[in-house]
């Protein structure tokens, strides 16, 4: 199946950034998805290839965030809360190709304010 032009150059800009970047175990890569309804964050060790933490907006605690700039701010903080309360302070951010602006970087600054480092 083919894919349009602008998804494969999505795909491009993924795996070109994907191949620099790498979690581990002391400094799990945290992923983010942005989708039009929910947003979606995973804290993942690719050493072992094992999913440290991953949480979304489906869940019950977090169904009123809406994915805007605002949303990914609590968004933020609540994960960099859980990642804390882990015992992680130091992680790799993956922004899936985005552009550093708008709800991906309100999403990054609310995980510096939980003191976390990247």
């Amino acid at each position: 199946m083919k894919l349009s032009k602008k998804k494969e150059l999505a795909q491009k800009r993924r795996w070109r950034i994907r191949k620099k970047i790498n979690g581990t175990s002391d400094r799990p890569r945290i992923a983010v998805c942005f989708t039009n309804k929910n947003i979606h964050a995973q804290c993942i060790d690719d050493v072992r290839g094992h999913t440290i933490l991953g949480i979304a907006t489906t869940n019950e605690d977090f169904k009123d965030l809406l994915p805007n700039v605002l949303g990914a701010q609590k968004f933020g903080s609540a994960l960099g809360e859980k990642i804390k309360n882990k015992g992680i302070t130091s992680i790799v951010f993956d922004r899936s190709g985005r552009k550093y602006h708008g709800c991906v970087k309100a999403f990054a600054e609310a995980l510096r304010e939980q003191g976390l480092k990247f």
